[in-house]
């Protein structure tokens, strides 16, 4: 099964790593693919070019077999859409190669304002992982449609191509980009929120206003 996490990363921090680790492992899947989005449909301009992030997304999972980074969005240009991103994967595998894509319950309420979001589920697995404080809605659409196609266990996924819709609510860090990209722009050191090599990438670029000489 082929299983992808998008998202800005802006910066990529431990609690993206984690996350992916975690499903990784639910899943029972040797990697996951990392996809950084080019330009968000659905939030303000990031803190840092689509270049820069695709760098330091790459410092993070350097010695992580279990990690890659698929930068196909960035080379595709424009808004960045999952349904696009489905499409290309599923010409690429073919189709009954299981292909899943991960997403968070903060993300996923607002899943039927995604364009074409009806399509996504008949090109792959939808995973939704629970975020505190970010539940879904039974009465909406989200919720409707997690209840009608919710997978029982993971090893649903691996039977078909697409389809199922399965909750998993792993153990998450509570670390977030906008919290870090505010803490180097006080000054103050971020480390240990997100990978050295990252941190040192940050400092030497000069990106969300670090200074190469700012705390450690």
């Amino acid at each position: 099964m082929h299983v992808i996490y998008g998202g800005t990363f802006d910066p990529v921090h431990h609690g993206h790593l984690r996350l992916a680790i975690e499903v990784r492992d639910r899943l029972g899947v040797d990697t996951i693919s990392l996809v950084p989005c080019h330009i968000p449909p659905h939030r303000d301009e990031t803190g840092a070019t689509p270049d820069q992030r695709l760098e330091l997304l790459r410092l993070a999972v350097a010695g992580e077999p279990g990690l890659q980074v698929d930068d196909r969005e960035l080379r595709r240009q424009g808004a960045s859409f999952t349904a696009d991103t489905l499409r290309q994967l599923r010409d690429e595998l073919g189709p009954d190669e299981p292909l899943a894509m991960v997403v968070g319950t903060d993300s996923f309420a607002g899943f039927d304002r995604w364009r074409d979001w009806q399509r996504i589920p008949e090109l792959a697995h939808v995973v939704v992982v629970r975020r505190p404080g970010a539940p879904v809605s039974a009465s909406g659409v989200p919720g409707k449609l997690l209840a009608e196609r919710r997978a029982s266990e993971p090893d649903r996924l691996h039977s078909r191509p697409a389809g199922c819709l399965l909750e998993l609510e792993p153990p998450l860090l509570d670390i977030s980009a906008t919290a870090i990209r505010e803490r180097i722009a006080d000054g103050r050191s971020p480390r240990y929120l997100l990978p050295d090599s990252v941190w040192a990438e940050i400092r030497r670029q000069r990106l969300y206003g670090a200074c190469p000489d700012g705390n450690f």
